[in-house]
């Protein structure tokens, strides 16, 4: 994690005496990553944290993937996408590879229990809606347009608010969308979503001063009177925890939330999209000035509303370019997309390594001259091949890929200038493209 936290009460040092009220000690845990080298935390619980019973496996997670061996461009329509599950088991792998998978959610139901993914990190990114998640550490409020980082091995509980009529997108209704909807990434190779890098300093760790975005735009968790860092509580209480491509159902006798206080560099936290700041050019800026978060083999981008380039003769809008080394896929999130004909707000694109892609013919032209762009993405590109589930299959649009097949030509009003050049022995116009 980028900085260090501590929340709730603390011994003076680690791995001493550290009693509760009735004189019984707390049981310390060390919560770490990468053999004790890694990112870490301790914590106290009010009961031992290995007290769990009843292991039984409840379902697999392996996503099966079609069309391994189809490569060509797709747009995903995620708009129709119904409600279902909750929102751990409603959510619908679309892509993914060794490395990260990508999924679609739009809870029906609450969880009345809580969930530890053992095998992955998780990045979620809120379309519509507004909640809790209650974990170990603590409470963080998210809402619309917030990613929601929640590393592997946290215990955690997700609580939609009720959409409101007016929060919520055409279309839909109380039935068809009675929480929100979101989208997430999960690594499926052990390693960790962070901040790139480059963005932090060396010795410390700390956000540089050319990063997008800095501590003060991550929200952490919080206690407070309504929302206890500890719960005190004894019964019978469901954990279902993801490791082995299986979903594990565990029995606590206790609250698993009984941290009363901890310290370190790992835990979730939140980061609002709208917090992002674009890094701008004089001339069309490369992808990776997006990134936002990273894992092994692929990277998380946020395009967000930004000044466009503003060289007199600039193409304000990406040039074509081919991904020799990742595939690209986009999440569309809100905007007018000028590199695109038939985008809408929910469609996923995926663009394959290999294959070059850019804006669609005549979008170039139209572009010429804009200063600002509105809109709003989440990509993720992957270092291998992400294919598509069958959920994906259902959702995609056999068309897309003919979407580049037409015409490509100079403005109209330079063509009539041309014939009129021609037939009057006038110099030509040699501005084309």
């Amino acid at each position: 994690m980028p900085y260090y936290m501590k929340l709730g009460r603390l011994p003076n040092k680690r791995h001493i005496q550290f009693r509760r009220p009735d004189g019984a000690l707390y049981s310390e845990e060390l919560f770490g990553t990468e053999g004790f080298v890694g990112p870490t935390s301790t914590m106290y619980h009010i009961h031992p944290p290995t007290q769990v019973s009843g292991w039984k496996a409840m379902y697999g997670t392996k996503p099966e993937y079609v069309e391994e061996s189809v490569m060509r461009m797709r747009h995903l329509k995620t708009a129709p996408m119904e409600a279902s599950g909750d929102p751990v088991t409603g959510r619908v792998v679309l892509f993914g590879n060794a490395d990260v998978e990508m999924f679609a959610c739009n809870p029906a139901d609450r969880m009345n229990y809580h969930y530890k993914n053992g095998q992955g990190d998780e990045c979620l990114f809120v379309h519509y809606g507004s909640g809790s998640v209650f974990t170990m550490f603590g409470t963080l409020k998210f809402g619309p347009k917030d990613y929601v980082v929640l590393p592997k091995g946290v215990i955690y509980q997700i609580v939609f608010d009720e959409l409101a009529d007016a929060d919520r997108p055409d279309g839909y209704t109380k039935d068809t969308m009675p929480f929100g909807k979101f989208i997430g990434f999960e690594t499926a190779n052990a390693s960790h979503i962070a901040p790139p890098p480059r963005y932090l300093s060396k010795q410390t760790s700390q956000f540089l001063e050319h990063a997008p975005y800095c501590e003060r735009d991550l929200r952490v968790p919080f206690e407070d009177t309504d929302h206890p860092l500890a719960y005190d509580e004894l019964g019978d209480f469901e954990v279902r925890i993801k490791a082995r491509d299986c979903v594990h159902s565990y029995v606590y006798s206790y609250h698993p939330l009984d941290v009363v206080g901890w310290d370190g560099c790992y835990y979730p936290y939140c980061f609002n999209i709208d917090d992002f700041a674009p890094i701008v050019g004089k001339l069309h800026m490369p992808p990776p000035i997006h990134q936002t978060f990273e894992g092994h083999n692929f990277v998380i981008c946020s395009f967000c509303p930004r000044v466009l380039d503003f060289h007199p003769e600039a193409i304000p809008i990406p040039y074509n370019h081919s991904n020799i080394d990742s595939d690209e896929i986009l999440y569309y999130v809100e905007g007018n997309y000028k590199a695109r004909r038939g985008i809408e707000v929910g469609s996923i694109s995926l663009h394959p390594q290999g294959i070059p892609h850019g804006p669609h013919p005549g979008t170039v032209e139209k572009s010429l001259g804009k200063n600002y762009t509105d809109e709003l993405a989440v990509m993720c590109d992957t270092f291998r091949p992400m294919f598509p589930t069958k959920a994906a299959l259902d959702m995609d649009d056999p068309h897309y890929p003919e979407s580049w097949r037409a015409d490509h030509h100079a403005p109209l009003e330079q063509r009539n200038g041309v014939a009129e050049g021609r037939a009057s022995a006038e110099k030509p116009i040699t501005t084309w493209p």
